[in-house]
């Protein structure tokens, strides 16, 4: 569905009624990597509805799950909430019993710092796992982050570069159109550039959003509108936004205990309400839908070393498992992803990692080609699983871009399933493998 909308400043207090700040409580000095040892940067912060807001989330479907996700989805059931505290720097991830307690206290001390009823704050978190929280430090960010609140653009940065980790940079949106008469808003922040290959669902329990999304450093994302919307129907919408964009990216192909999406409406644009059926519904999923996915993509840009993005696209698969299994097994493949790195159009590679995929493939009928990103003209290297006449000069130069779509169809069926992905480079693995003997080097 084409959507006319303009993006504006402000992202995550671009909407009526919203309010964040970003604060220094010295959370990172624990040792969380090298992404997070930069000083006195950020690693708290709060997003604020001025009024309760209709809520919903999809969580991280890891059998190992962190406190806070835990604490979120108790709390998403009344579908309701006022208020978002995130900090950087400890994923208060297998914590046992205290990191719960740890949670648990984080949004209870933040409805008491901001006088709001006991039950409307949710809580994120991201960093090293295995970490106690400095509870210490967290409840004074939380006094300090709540005298800070404002809706200014300034404070939606100091938001989102507090929930950075390796992050290189904050990851920002929002956009403006209109819903039922009514000019809707919609902004978001997210972090994530490694642990990231995200498979939420909306209580966290396995099977994720599949078929849309798979069952596999930690993404967070966190979302506003001033949309009115009941909870259920948000929730739907997100479970879509979510299946087209965070759950189908992957940058190392690992899941995180902690990934998280959040979205919060508290109805203030003053449109009339809406079902899943109608015609606004549609509007504001596409809306979502753009700011989904757009976060996402960068999420993969900003990967752990990453040096290309390839968009991978599976057509022609019998089943949609099967499609999502073919391109999974290729933009999660050692061996396919540093051939991107060093801008080898390596087909070979391509098509025994979908061999290997559980997906129900036939040699002779395996097509594979590159084009540009959004380009219909793609330049095939393998048709019916044998080799093309393009030359190797030729498809070097369909890889060489910073980003490129690969296309792989295999000519069975109707079902297809993308992925965004990223290359593997000798900066991700010097980044990653750390130093023992210097604990600031060592990541979550």
């Amino acid at each position: 569905m084409k959507l006319k909308f303009k993006e504006i400043p402000g992202s995550i207090i671009a909407a009526q009624g919203f309010q964040a700040s970003g604060v220094f409580c010295d959370i990172k000095r624990l040792g969380t990597g090298k992404g997070s040892n930069k000083g006195p940067k950020r690693d708290l912060a709060l997003i604020v509805s001025e009024t309760p807001a209709t809520v919903a989330g999809m969580f991280t479907t890891n059998q190992v799950c962190a406190a806070p996700v835990k604490v979120c989805v108790e709390r998403m059931k009344q579908g309701q909430a006022q208020v978002i505290v995130v900090n950087s720097g400890n994923a208060n991830a297998c914590t046992g019993k205290p990191g719960m307690a740890d949670a648990r206290e984080m949004v209870a001390f933040t409805e008491r710092a901001l006088n709001l009823p006991k039950g409307l704050a949710l809580v994120g978190s991201t960093g090293r796992i295995g970490v106690t929280m400095p509870m210490d430090n967290i409840r004074a960010g939380i006094i300090e982050a709540a005298t800070l609140l404002g809706s200014a653009v300034e404070n939606a940065d100091h938001a989102a570069e507090a929930i950075m980790t390796s992050d290189s940079r904050s990851k920002q949106i929002a956009i403006e159109f209109k819903l039922g008469g009514q000019t809707v808003r919609i902004g978001g922040i997210c972090k994530g550039a490694g642990m990231i290959q995200p498979g939420m669902s909306a209580t966290g329990a396995r099977p994720a959003a599949l078929p849309h999304g798979g069952l596999h450093a930690t993404m967070l994302s966190f979302i506003t509108t001033d949309a009115a919307i009941d909870a259920k129907v948000l929730q739907a919408a997100l479970h879509e936004a979510v299946a087209h964009s965070f759950n189908r990216i992957t940058v190392d192909g690992d899941m995180s205990t902690n990934d998280t999406v959040l979205v919060l409406a508290n109805g203030l644009a003053g449109n009339k309400k809406f079902g899943v059926k109608s015609a606004e519904f549609k509007v504001f999923q596409t809306a979502l839908n753009h700011v989904a996915l757009e976060l996402a993509k960068k999420i993969v840009r900003d990967g752990e070393g990453v040096h290309r993005v390839v968009t991978v696209r599976v057509n022609g698969a019998k089943t949609i498992q099967d499609a999502d299994a073919a391109a999974r097994a290729v933009a999660n493949s050692a061996l396919v992803k540093t051939s991107w790195h060093g801008g080898d159009p390596n087909w070979g590679r391509i098509i025994d990692a979908v061999g290997y995929s559980p997906a129900t493939v036939v040699e002779a009928k395996i097509d594979i080609g590159y084009s540009a990103n959004g380009s219909k003209k793609i330049l095939w290297s393998l048709k019916r699983g044998q080799p093309t006449k393009a030359t190797f000069k030729q498809l070097c130069a369909a890889v060489a871009p910073k980003e490129f779509e690969l296309h792989i169809n295999l000519n069975l069926g109707k079902a297809n399933a993308v992925m965004y992905a990223a290359d593997l480079t000798e900066a991700y693995v010097d980044y990653n493998k750390g130093d023992v003997t210097d604990p600031t080097t060592l990541g979550g």
